[in-house]
């Protein structure tokens, strides 16, 4: 036996030997390897049916146009994620189209869930190349609003994954509300979101707490990095709750939103990581191949793990 500097030869070709040795080298290769875990997150803009203007005409109870679907798959095919996370999906119809057409793309998102909660148009849904070993439907999380008491009405949608041997990652997804609104006792909804993003929170901790060190919160927070709203995220008192993924795009640019009526870029959907697991986090990127309100308001965000 001798060796090449590729791989080894010997004098004997049967071909059990080759079979043979071709397994055995498979073997060594693979324990050299590492488990790679891509997850990310996507608000796709109003993946559903609504009173819509198309090329410039209004159009009633009309579905997100063929050109835009186009285009958020391309995002998601540049990405390639093994788990995928969104937000704005019309409901279970929509799930299965999108799960059907990025196949057809090329990417096979067999393991797909969807939440339904008090928001019955947009909701969010996960696809994903990895089992869910569990799922969890958060549609019972409620807070006080003034004099009242509130729902999240997107809920949360939890999923347990087992991505590497020896790590179970918990994978939550929010969708919080967005800065619409009509009371003015609440400029912005800033105490609405502040108040929903508390109750994910207390559920998340209640979920994780000394139970699963592995867990990643991501979505579309409708609210920047210096807000009281990421500060719920980021800890309570003096417990450590996660830690925002720094993620650009290309040009190293971090907005992830682009609000074209005002012209304002800014950055509100996150990837955020437990303590135990930025230790394990290589890197995060957001995708821009895609031109602004190309396919959808909001740019993909995703971050990279290697599970050793």
């Amino acid at each position: 036996m001798r060796f090449s500097g590729k791989i080894f030869f010997f004098k004997e070709h049967s071909l059990r030997t080759r079979l043979s040795f071709l397994l055995l080298f498979l073997v060594v290769c693979s324990l050299g390897a590492s488990d790679s875990l891509r997850v990310a997150t996507y608000n796709l803009e109003n993946y559903l049916i609504m009173d819509r203007r198309v090329e410039g005409k209004w159009r009633p109870e009309y579905p997100k146009p063929e050109i835009e679907k186009a285009a958020v798959r391309r995002a998601i095919c540049s990405a390639n994620p093994d788990i995928l996370a969104v937000q704005e999906i019309g409901g279970a119809s929509f799930l299965r189209e999108l799960q059907k057409d990025l196949k057809r793309d090329g990417i096979c998102f067999p393991h797909v869930v969807e939440l339904k909660a008090a928001d019955s148009t947009r909701r969010v849904a996960f696809l994903s190349k990895v089992p869910f070993k569990d799922i969890i439907h958060h549609t019972d999380l409620d807070f006080k609003y003034f004099e009242n008491r509130q729902t999240v009405r997107r809920g949360m949608l939890e999923v347990l994954v087992q991505p590497a041997k020896g790590f179970e990652v918990s994978i939550f997804l929010v969708h919080l509300k967005s800065r619409m609104t009509v009371l003015k006792e609440d400029p912005n909804a800033e105490k609405q979101r502040v108040r929903e993003a508390e109750a994910c929170r207390n559920r998340i901790i209640e979920r994780t707490r000394g139970k699963r060190p592995y867990y990643i919160i991501l979505g579309d927070f409708n609210d920047d990095p210096d807000s009281a709203t990421y500060r719920r995220f980021d800890h309570r008192g003096d417990y450590q709750i996660s830690k925002l993924l720094p993620a650009r795009d290309s040009r190293g640019e971090v907005w992830t939103y682009f609000y074209d009526r005002k012209s304002i870029y800014s950055k509100v959907d996150w990837v955020l990581a437990s303590p135990a697991l930025t230790p394990f986090f290589e890197s995060a990127h957001i995708v821009d191949i895609l031109k602004p309100n190309e396919g959808s308001d909001h740019r993909l965000v995703y971050a990279d793990f290697i599970l050793r």
